[in-house]
């Protein structure tokens, strides 16, 4: 493979491990900023995650679900550490908790990229746990103002989860003024911020970066983008709901897959095709990447967009 990747999501791939009944577990690939990567390239540009994954049997099948997802294997590092767990003993509402103390992701070594991949590179993606988990959070940082130093763009989704506590604050301020695009949700907003006036934490957000595009998004109730002094919102599709993992990340890829795709398109276009990708990852169970024929089956019939992108393929 010698063509590089036009996107590249960095941060964490893990193993969920499910607790199914006494007893009983089940686990399954998965982690945030990878997901958005797999997202991003089921759409059709070609896309890599940048992490480092264990070389046990966990490390083992996350690096053959990425080789599956399409995604650029020489931006994933396997090293001999042990794997990052995240334990899901109660499953609705969610309780968890991570087991990677000393594990492989944290020993991710930025400078390990193929040459010249900056040149090629449009677009890199950064959120998850990964920006919470030290030394890996402190190269991630590195390598954004890196890639912002040298015009790339970057995108930001947080992902909230309980290891964001008061330290994670610099760490928020840093990255929202290095997006060009931030995605939060308002369950987001109200544990980044410690309140419960996800709005009121919205606004604050964006005074932190008001040249930013900005997803918010609303579970079921939808979504709003806030781009160029411009606000949209959009209602969710009427789907039958299978499993509600993985909708933001579908929904941030695809925002940043419309963006790079249809960079003429107005907000409301590219509202409404993150909240059908959003919808559609509803349809399937675990973190299942929608394609594009799924998306645009969900748009509404006044949104037209092309349905081949055959200058990422």
């Amino acid at each position: 493979m010698n063509t590089l990747p036009h996107f590249v999501a960095a941060g964490e791939a893990l193993t969920d491990l499910l607790r199914t009944g006494p007893g009983s577990w089940t686990s399954q690939v998965g982690g945030s900023t990878w997901n958005v990567a797999r997202v991003v390239a089921r759409l059709g540009i070609r896309s890599a995650f940048a992490g480092a994954v264990s070389c046990d049997v966990f490390g083992a099948e996350l690096a053959a679900a990425n080789t599956a997802a399409g995604l650029d294997p020489r931006f994933l590092q396997q090293v001999e550490r042990s794997p990052l767990l995240a334990v899901v003993h109660v499953r609705n509402p969610p309780r968890y908790f991570f087991v990677g103390d000393d594990s492989a992701d944290l020993h991710f070594d930025a400078g390990l990229r193929p040459p010249a991949w900056q040149n090629a590179v449009r677009w890199v993606h950064f959120g998850g746990i990964s920006l919470a988990r030290e030394p890996l959070a402190g190269k991630l940082l590195a390598l954004a103002e890196e890639l912002k130093a040298n015009g790339v763009s970057i995108s930001y989704d947080p992902n909230f989860r309980a290891v964001m506590d008061e330290r994670y604050d610099a760490t928020l301020r840093r990255m929202v003024a290095l997006a060009d695009v931030i995605k939060v949700s308002d369950e987001d907003l109200q544990g980044l911020f410690r309140c419960d006036d996800p709005d009121a934490a919205f606004a604050t957000l964006r005074a932190m970066n008001p040249d930013a595009t900005c997803l918010y998004t609303h579970g079921a109730r939808g979504a709003q983008l806030f781009r160029d002094g411009a606000a949209w919102q959009a209602s969710a599709p009427q789907v039958e709901v299978v499993d509600t993992v993985g909708a933001g990340d579908a929904s941030i890829g695809a925002l940043l897959y419309s963006l790079m795709s249809w960079p003429s398109h107005d907000g409301d276009v590219h509202l409404r095709f993150a909240v059908a990708a959003g919808a559609a990852a509803c349809t399937a169970a675990g973190a299942t990447p929608p394609d594009l024929a799924a998306v645009k089956s969900l748009l509404p019939a006044s949104v037209v967009v092309p349905y081949d992108d055959r200058c990422h393929s």
